[in-house]
């Protein structure tokens, strides 16, 4: 199937699902079908088939968590794999990871490949464009293709034989150099890990963690520390809006201005930040010890900062 370096690596002994699209199509491989309970099918249904093939949205998925791989031939659109590697509750899962096979792309990618992905690799032969999800490149076992695999799973399982790209990692801390913009960064960690980006991040970092730390050294995009359930979330730069959304625990350091609309439908956690537009239920108050002590331990002045819970 494929030239491979080296050892042969699991993916090849797979059953290839393979397709080929005349134009980019969105949301290929799209574990949520492009966050379907919000639209409820109006955008995209897992019985849609996708343009000019006989195959389904909903098949290439199902193809994908029973171990098999993905081939598409031809310039792919935005949010590919989205979510891969989790059984979504709402599809009737547990929410929990599990064990998938490979995406190859015989072209280019558009934006937000691999947005909240978990688990398996994704392959390109061709350009990847900004902002990617939570995803790492790492040294291809496939000739003629660029290899990439989620930030979770690597800090949760490791690199085994892989040779990072653009990234370091020392025990179970990931130092990120490569510039590249990300959204999604460190989404559903459930370990106690490290993630350090050196430049700017976009939407939705840490969306979803249990446990570990993310640092970001830029700024961020809206929805930073969505869904947060644990762990905390430090920017050393502003946040756009709706930080803190739909957050549950955990903490969340905003080294500079936090945007608007803080804390949007929050329902736990400590937000800490310079300054901010919070939205009710949540409000500005006073700094307690606990939260001076955090603030010192992580190497900032707490004279800068206000509390938001």
């Amino acid at each position: 199937m494929f030239k491979i370096f080296g050892k042969k690596p699991e993916h090849d002994k797979r059953e290839l699902l393979e397709l080929e699209i005349q134009e980019p199509v969105d949301c290929l491989c799209d574990f949520t079908y492009n966050f379907y309970w919000q639209h409820k099918g109006e955008k995209l249904d897992p019985k849609w088939k996708v343009p000019g093939n006989n195959i389904t949205f909903g098949k290439l998925v199902e193809h994908l968590k029973t171990g098999g791989s993905v081939k598409i031939i031809g310039n792919v659109g935005h949010r590919l794999c989205s979510s891969m590697g989790i059984n979504l509750v709402y599809f009737g899962g547990k929410g929990e990871e599990i064990s998938v096979g490979d995406v190859f792309v015989d072209g280019d990618v558009n934006t937000r490949m691999g947005i909240s992905m978990v688990r398996g690799n994704i392959y390109v032969s061709g350009h990847v464009s900004e902002p990617v999800g939570n995803i790492l490149e790492v040294q291809s076992d496939v000739e003629g293709y660029k290899k990439f695999r989620s930030i979770t799973d690597i800090v949760k399982y490791g690199l085994n034989e892989d040779i990072p790209l653009g990234f370091q990692m020392v025990g179970h801390k990931i130092i990120i150099n490569d510039g590249m913009v990300r959204d999604t960064v460190g989404a559903r960690v459930d370990v106690d890990a490290e993630i350090i980006v050196n430049g700017n991040v976009d939407l939705s970092t840490g969306i979803l963690m249990k446990k570990g730390m993310i640092r970001v050294n830029g700024k961020a995009g809206k929805n930073t520390g969505a869904l947060l359930n644990g762990g905390i979330i430090i920017i050393n730069g502003n946040t756009d809006d709706f930080t803190g959304i739909d957050m549950i625990k955990g903490e969340i350091i905003i080294n500079g201005d936090a945007g608007k609309f803080m804390g949007a439908n929050k329902k736990g956690g400590i937000l800490l930040a310079h300054k901010g537009n919070p939205i009710p239920p949540t409000s500005m108050m006073p700094l307690g010890i606990s939260d001076q002590n955090l603030l010192k331990e992580q190497r900032f002045e707490p004279r800068a900062f206000h509390k938001f819970k």
